[in-house]
Formats: structure tokens, sequence, C-alpha cells
């Protein structure tokens, strides 16, 4: 039978945990501002990008044109007057100022900012299904924008 004076003790609080901040009190949805929700939600960081990006909801439709606000590898947002409803799926398209590389692929609308709102009107698109190439120069123009302070090579 081990002897009680084998038993660890529970660690000493240490400085660093006496310096940890307070747990934030809980608030309920209503008392958080909902732009500050969707900027908690963010994984990526953004930059602004405003780029004519032409999309459309399903193969039957032609494609409409709208300027992106600003872009994230993860996704952009899309300024318009007619958003379309949280989930729906829509193939985008844009190219690049030289004419020369385009980016296309599958996104997924994950906000709305409908119109009359305090907030631009839009969508907010993550990318779903890119091919490796226009990943690829998404991050290229998002690291170019916030790490190197110049401007996109778009």
């Amino acid at each position: 039978m081990p002897d009680s004076g084998d038993v660890p003790k529970p660690a000493e609080p240490t400085a660093i945990d006496a310096a940890a901040p307070p747990a934030p009190a809980a608030t309920t949805a209503g008392e958080e501002d909902r732009s500050t929700q969707a900027e908690n939600k963010r994984r990526h960081e953004r930059t602004a990008l405003s780029l004519l990006v032409q999309f459309r909801f399903n193969t039957f439709e032609d494609f409409l044109a709208e300027y992106s606000i600003d872009i994230s590898v993860g996704g952009m947002f899309i300024r318009t007057d007619h958003p379309r409803p949280e989930g729906s799926m829509i193939y985008l398209q844009f190219a690049l100022r030289d004419g020369h590389k385009l980016i296309e692929g599958l996104g997924k609308v994950v906000r709305v900012n409908p119109p009359g709102s305090t907030t631009i009107p839009g969508m907010g698109v993550e990318f779903v299904n890119m091919d490796s190439e226009s990943e690829g120069l998404i991050a290229e123009i998002v690291d170019t924008k916030l790490r190197k302070g110049g401007p996109a090579p778009i």
C-alpha cells in the first residue's frame, strides 16, 4: 500500500497564473454588436481590394458583376444590393488587372448585409473550391497588400 507521502500535491499558483486576466463576463447576443461577432469569427486577415467580380448562382444564369470590398485567403466580401441568402453556393470569376490571370472557383455565402442596414450591403463569400493556381494568386495578393504595404499585383 502506498504511503500517503507519495501522493503529489496540486501545483501552487505561479506569478503567471496570478497575472492572467479574468475571464470575460458573459454577454448575450443582443448586448454585443453583430459586426463585432462577425469580426471574431474570421479566421484569415483581410485586406481592402476593389475588383470587379463576376458570379452566378446556377449554370443557367448569366454572370452578374459587382465589386469586391475586401479579400482574404479564405474569402471575399462582394458589395451588392441583391445578396443571395446565407448558404447559397456561387461560382466566382475575376481577372487581375493585367487581364492575363483569371481566378475562379466555388464560394459559399456565409454572411449577408441587407440593403438599408447600417453596414455596406453585400455578401461575405467563403472560398470553398478554388484551383491551386487561383489559391496561390489570392495568397500573393493578400500577402503583398498586408505584409509589404505595397500595391497588390493585380
